[in-house]
């Protein structure tokens, strides 16, 4: 029962640990999907009309030799708002060279639901600034973004498109999006911003802060979670261990006689605790692995995207945290398991060693 009880709360430990792997793995996806893990725009103006950048900036070279980033996608964002009828919906066009061919859109899941709307009808989108531009796209693809919210529905055009719609030149931008390996450290952003003197740069976390202070309360959530199943863990292989203590007081008694001490008795018993600990330890680790492998391929459990930016639980097995919670769970339960070790020490052979 206390390799059970081991192997559920590993299970518990593992799953949330890899949860919250998945969160922020996948929002981070999301989030850069709109700006980039860092961008490079124009100083705001007070114009109606959107500003344009260079496509390729003096100090870019040195940008792409700092350590952490991978690429430099150039783009024309423009918010634009999208009309069916009588549905009308905001939604940001993002030029970039991903399109398929001229005036074809990618559009989000959530925006065919909301305009009913599929590949191969047209979509026709309204930009405003000092004229109104209007122009109709094609749906070439039907996309699932990461962070389907409706007051942020990104829509992927052609950056031609989105040139000629300014009235811009093929070395004209709205912004240059940087990719790095992993989430943009503040360090990263502060090396990027004297290589683009002349320009505004943010990370993303700067632009979404809400997004990661959630991010950040998500983690401590999973600590508590860490702790609580390491006590509750912990305690019941304690119960397991005095149990068994109580039930072989002659045997301690006997091996007490035999020359062995206090230190060697309790060591032995810790061994045989800690040998349960590994096996729920191993079982609880394979069942929650079971169940990233089934989420991550099915989606099976749903989410309220309004709530929780994602429409399932996502899921990330990351190797590294993994061992350091089963480490840290570990190690944890071992050192609870030398409480009752100690009650070795009261045990008179005298009194528990019986003659035949």
């Amino acid at each position: 029962m206390a390799a059970v009880a081991i192997a559920v709360s590993f299970f518990v430990i593992i799953v949330a640990v890899a949860v919250t792997s998945g969160f922020r793995h996948t929002i981070r996806q999301g989030v850069a999907a709109m700006t980039g893990d860092i961008r490079i725009a124009p100083l705001v103006s007070g114009s109606s009309e959107p500003v344009s950048m260079p496509r390729h900036l003096p100090g870019e070279k040195d940008i792409l030799a700092l350590p952490g980033v991978k690429e430099i996608v150039p783009a024309v964002v423009r918010a634009g708002i999208v009309k069916n009828g009588d549905i009308v919906h905001g939604v940001i066009v993002k030029g970039t060279e991903r399109a398929d061919s001229a005036l074809a859109v990618s559009i989000p899941h959530r925006l065919r639901e909301i305009t009913g709307l599929g590949v191969g009808d047209d979509l026709t989108v309204y930009f405003v600034g000092e004229k109104v531009r209007v122009r109709k796209f094609r749906i070439s693809e039907v996309h699932r973004d990461l962070m389907e919210l409706d007051d942020n529905l990104l829509v992927y055009a052609g950056i031609e498109d989105m040139q000629r719609l300014n009235g811009w030149s093929s070395e004209e931008v709205s912004c240059l999006d940087i990719f790095t390996d992993a989430l943009a450290p503040e360090s990263l952003v502060r090396s990027v911003g004297p290589l683009a003197e002349d320009y505004y740069v943010s990370s993303s976390r700067q632009t979404y802060p809400q997004v990661f202070e959630w991010l950040n309360l998500l983690d401590f959530n999973v600590f508590i979670i860490l702790f609580l199943m390491t006590v509750v863990a912990g305690f019941n292989m304690v119960s397991g261990l005095l149990i068994m203590l109580l039930r072989n007081i002659s045997t301690i008694g006997t091996l007490k006689t035999l020359g062995m001490d206090d230190r060697a008795v309790g060591r032995l018993f810790v061994r045989i605790g800690a040998e349960a600990v590994l096996k729920g330890m191993l079982i609880g680790n394979a069942l929650a692995l079971l169940f990233c492998l089934i989420q991550g391929t099915t989606h099976l459990i749903p989410l309220d995207p309004d709530n929780y930016f994602v429409s399932w639980v996502p899921v990330h097995v990351s190797l590294p945290w993994i061992l350091a919670a089963d480490a840290v769970a570990f190690l944890g339960i071992l050192a609870l398991l030398w409480l009752p070790s100690r009650m070795v020490a009261g045990i008179d052979p005298a009194k528990t060693v019986k003659a035949d």
